[in-house]
């Protein structure tokens, strides 16, 4: 009996979740140029850092690469 009166409240908070949540989606303003220009900066500003951090990336695995093979000679 009282796992069936859980599941009910649980029914009815979803429910009334759901129904809030479908009136509260607003639409956003179109960005105005200024905003756009802003964020196309940004986005060419995040791609460089990215790049930079790429080529950072692929200069320390070769260097790993080439310590590997260099000491693995040694081993043998």
């Amino acid at each position: 009996m009282e796992k069936m009166k859980r599941s009910s409240v649980y029914a009815a908070t979803a429910a009334l979740g759901l129904a809030l949540a479908g009136g509260v989606s607003a639409k956003l303003p179109a960005p105005t140029e200024e905003q756009q220009a802003k964020a196309a900066e940004a986005k060419a500003k995040a791609d460089e850092g990215a790049k930079k951090a790429a080529e950072a990336l692929a200069k320390s695995q070769d260097r790993a690469v080439d310590n590997f093979k260099r000491t693995r000679a040694t081993r043998r």
